[in-house]
Formats: structure tokens, C-alpha cells, sequence
């Protein structure tokens, strides 16, 4: 567990009585003589950047704010887009996996967002303002993600961000066929990777069927009601199937989980045969040997800077990997899959230029607006400009140098994290913590008549 002073203190009184670290919902907030960092247009030093509401209003150099709106004299510091993490399992209650069956796409994390995990603020810290909160990788279909925005106080419903593309996600290798530690309960179908491939087309097919059902049932009703006859009976509603033949439509964005570049190739064929969306693969750390591929099919990997050797699977990478991806075309981004990793995304994106030779500015997309593309919301975030949400991360020195850190993050114009009030807050609790204790070992004192004093 992490050794904060007070930290439960705290967190109680921001959730339940206004954190002092938080400033809350303001009218305007200008910030003047930063170094901006539009990631769409060249960087502003010494620019300003006018919030009105929850949007950016004006991005420039010299202006001029109303009185009514505050003033953050940023002194030199880095203001970028606020990161974006297109591969997180936090803000999840009760279990990332649904293991119980190999298919499993009836299950949906957005009813299970919970919106007091401390790693939602723990992101902001770190200048996460969106994620992908997702299924994990235990099926071959697993369950639906969602996209939120880490409005830290606010309830599960209003974290989730309005008008981005639903997900479900998928898992290839060794996860869904049990082969390592996902090999838990009874042993199943498949134990093979062409099994893993199969139970999907198998889904697939079911889905075509179940569709024709309710195509069919909709024709009868539709002829019963015209020649003024008895309605028929509706098919079982199978929420399974419904969730595939929903993918199947392109309700769905597909998420894949996989390492290999022969499994990624070999679903590829398959998605485009069902003519259904794959928009990502997770991980993908051999996509660097199939670029040409993933060009060809419009395929993303939301991936890891340096993380890998942790199963069989997951040996044939190299630091370069990202790097080499995103210069031959590929639409690459840097996730986290952990808690912990995310708070470091900046420092993640940053080692694809030291190993990969990746320009600081496509570095800087990889955490900001090719995971907005990847999640189908950049035409709201991801870059900073005029019109768009107001999210964004300031740091105290230039975001890719080592010794940077996080020192404000803004999400819709609120500024949600402010380090130099949260280090001010966990002082004055733990002043009230030692007067506390301080308080216990004191004698009781008693008045004449056995009350005691105060």
C-alpha cells in the first residue's frame, strides 16, 4: 500500500466536502507565459491559453483577461494536451475479467465504473485526463468497454465521455486458449490459437443466424399487422449474440488483444471478410515485423514504450519497436495496461525518441492525438486549439525531460489536480493527525463535579 500521510483523510474530504486542492467549475481561467505545446500547430514560448467554460477559447500570445476571470501566471512552465491512455483497467469495480466462459460479450464495464478508485486521481497526478477503461483479455470475445473522461468527484454517469464510440473487446494467444495463469477452473475449448480464431468465425455465425431470426420475426409481425392477424411470438433474447450481431453492424469497435504477428495478420483476413471495424490491437508487440499490413488495413497498436519478456508470447519485440511502427505509417499509441505505469505516460512516449529516433512532436501524438483517433473522440481532444475541450497537463520543466513532473491537470476547464495545494492539504492533515494523537495521550482533566474538560 502506498505510504501517504493522511491520504484516506484527504481523499474523504474531496469527495464529500470540496477538496481545498481542487479549484471546481470556474467561468474563465487564463494562463499566461507558459510554453505551449499544441501538438497540431508549432509551440507557443511564453503563449497564453483562455479557458471559458469547458472548452479552450483562445490560444496565443499576450491576452487579456475580463475580471472576472482567474489568472495562472504559469512562470515558464510546459502546458501540453492532456494525456490520453487508450489502454487502462482502472475506475473498474469487482474484476477486470469475466473468465467463466470464453465468450463473454454480454458483459459491459460501464456497469461496473467506479468512480472513487484513488487511481483515477493518482492519473491526474500524472497528467491523464481520458482513458479506455476496458475488459481484460481472458476470451476470445471478452466484454464492451468504455471511454471516461477522469472527472474526479463526479458519479460514474458523468465521467463516461458523451459521444465516443463504444468497444468490445477481443483476445488472441495464449490468454483465451490457457496456456499460462489464465488457466484457472475446468479446462475448455480451445487450447490452440487456430481454436481461438475458430470460436470466433463460429460466433460470427451464430450472430448472421440470430439476426435472419429477428429479420424474419419483423416481417411476420409486420404481415400479421397488415392482413389484421394474431402477432407471432418474438424470438429468445439472447444478449450474447445481440452484442455480436451488433459488432457485426458496426455498433461495436473492435479492440484486439494480441502479440504475434501471424495471429494479427490471420484475424485481420478475417475481420475484413465479415466486413466488421478493427480498430486496435493491443499490445501488437510484433506489429513492427507486419507494418505494410496494418497500413493496408487501417489497423491501429495501442502498445508499450519498453515492456515485454513476461510470457512466451511476449519475447520477439525490441525498444525500437514503437518507433519503427509509427515511421512506416502505422497509427501508434503508448498505453499503459497498469495503475502505475500510467502516472508515467509522458516518460513512456519520450523513450521513442531515445531508442527509436521518433520526432519529439510524433512522440508527443503517441499520448495525445493518435489515441484520441484511436478512440474516435480528436475531434474533441488530443491537441490543444480553439473550440476544443479544455483538458490539459502542465509540468514543471519541458514533459520529456527526466526529472519533469505533473504540477496542474485541467479536465473541462476545472482544474482537478494542483500539487502545490494537494502537498499543502496532506500537510495540514497531518499536522491534525499528530494534534490528535497528541490530544489521546493528554490525562483527562475533571472538573468539581466529575465532567470532563475540554
Amino acid at each position: 500500500m502506498r505510504k501517504t500521510i493522511g491520504w484516506i483523510a484527504i481523499l474523504a474530504v474531496f469527495m464529500f466536502a470540496g477538496c481545498p486542492f481542487v479549484a471546481g467549475a470556474e467561468n474563465s481561467i487564463l494562463f499566461t507565459n507558459g510554453n505551449i505545446i499544441t501538438v497540431e500547430g508549432e509551440t507557443i514560448m511564453g503563449g497564453d491559453v483562455l479557458i471559458k467554460g469547458s472548452k479552450i477559447a483562445k490560444i496565443g500570445k499576450g491576452l487579456k483577461a475580463d475580471s472576472q476571470t482567474r489568472v495562472v501566471d504559469l512562470d515558464g512552465m510546459w502546458m501540453m494536451p492532456g494525456i490520453i491512455d487508450s489502454h487502462s483497467h482502472i475506475a473498474i469495480e469487482g474484476g477486470v475479467n469475466e473468465s467463466g466462459n470464453l465468450i463473454t460479450s454480454e458483459v459491459d464495464i460501464k456497469d461496473v465504473i467506479w468512480p472513487e478508485d484513488i487511481n483515477i486521481f493518482y492519473a491526474l497526478a500524472g497528467g491523464v485526463t481520458t482513458i479506455h477503461t476496458m475488459h481484460g483479455s481472458a476470451n476470445s470475445i471478452g466484454g464492451r468497454g468504455i471511454v471516461l473522461k477522469l472527472r474526479w468527484g463526479k458519479s460514474a454517469e458523468e465521467m463516461i465521455f458523451k459521444g465516443a464510440p463504444p468497444t468490445i473487446k477481443w483476445a488472441l494467444g495464449e490468454n483465451p486458449k490457457q496456456s499460462n495463469a489464465f488457466a484457472i477452473g475446468p479446462a475448455r475449448y480451445p487450447k490452440t490459437r487456430m481454436g481461438v480464431e475458430a470460436s470466433i468465425r463460429r460466433e460470427f455465425e451464430k450472430a448472421k443466424d440470430y439476426m435472419q431470426t429477428w429479420k424474419d420475426y419483423d416481417a411476420a409481425s409486420q404481415l400479421a399487422k397488415k392482413k389484421k392477424m394474431p402477432a407471432p411470438l418474438p424470438p429468445k433474447k439472447d444478449f450474447r449474440l445481440e452484442a455480436i450481431a451488433d459488432t457485426l453492424e458496426g455498433k461495436y469497435w473492435i479492440r484486439c488483444h494480441a502479440y504475434q504477428a501471424e495471429e494479427m495478420l490471420s484475424i485481420m483476413k478475417l475481420c475484413k471478410e465479415y466486413g466488421v471495424k478493427l480498430v486496435c490491437f493491443e499490445h501488437g508487440l510484433e506489429g513492427y515485423r507486419i507494418t505494410n499490413e496494418l497500413v493496408k488495413y487501417g489497423v491501429a497498436v495501442s502498445t508499450f514504450a519498453d515492456y515485454w519478456s513476461y510470457k512466451w508470447e511476449a519475447f520477439k519485440t525490441m525498444p525500437h519497436a514503437l518507433a519503427l511502427m509509427s515511421q512506416r505509417g502505422v497509427l501508434t499509441a503508448v498505453n499503459s495496461d497498469d495503475a502505475e505505469r500510467m502516472r508515467r505516460l509522458f516518460l513512456d512516449a519520450a523513450k521513442a525518441i531515445r531508442f527509436g529516433g521518433l520526432s519529439e512532436i510524433e512522440a508527443f501524438k503517441t499520448i495525445t492525438l493518435n489515441p484520441a483517433i484511436i478512440l474516435g473522440i480528436d475531434k474533441q481532444t488530443g491537441t490543444l486549439a480553439e473550440g476544443k475541450d479544455a483538458d490539459l497537463a502542465i509540468f514543471n520543466r519541458h514533459p520529456f525531460d527526466s526529472y519533469t513532473i505533473c504540477e496542474m491537470t485541467v479536465v473541462d476547464g476545472e482544474i482537478l489536480f494542483d500539487r502545490a495545494q494537494y502537498l499543502e492539504a496532506r500537510k495540514k492533515a497531518a499536522e491534525e493527525k499528530v494534534k490528535k494523537e497528541e490530544a489521546k495521550k493528554k490525562p483527562e482533566q475533571k472538573g468539581p463535579e466529575g465532567e470532563v474538560l475540554p
